[in-house]
């Protein structure tokens, strides 16, 4: 947690939607954080697998995170995310977000989202920073 006041950790790792997935914030620094998301079985679909929606919040999490953490505010663009494996009940999905570009008004970030050493998800995100 390099670089990073307390109390701004502390607003980011209390957002109450995080908390009612059970989305958690592991590390956090200048352009950068990770989250981390134990899968239960709440969290899957009719198929059995984690609900694209929650893969998707884990990401969205590190990216919203990454992109605040040096306290000037950051909105979201735009997203997407690309699917490639799914992840079983048990296992923790980790988020690592990484700003990968940075102009005056916009910053662009790469989330990998991993199950052990297999890649769940690759999210790309884009914010405005006013």
């Amino acid at each position: 947690m390099a670089d990073i006041p307390d109390d701004r950790h502390e607003k980011i790792a209390a957002d109450p939607f995080c908390a009612t997935l059970g989305i958690e914030l592991a590390d956090l620094g200048p352009g950068t954080a990770r989250t981390e998301l134990a899968v239960t079985e709440e969290l899957l679909n009719f198929h059995g697998t984690p609900h694209g929606g929650a893969v998707y919040s884990l990401a969205d999490a590190a990216f919203a995170a990454a992109s605040n953490a040096e306290g000037e505010t950051a909105l979201a663009l735009e997203t997407n995310v690309s699917y490639l494996a799914a992840a079983e009940v048990g296992e923790t999905l980790v988020a690592v977000a990484e700003r990968d570009h940075e102009s005056r008004r916009t910053a662009s970030y790469r989330v990998d989202v991993t199950a052990g050493e297999e890649t769940v998800a690759v999210f790309r995100g884009r914010v405005y920073k006013p």
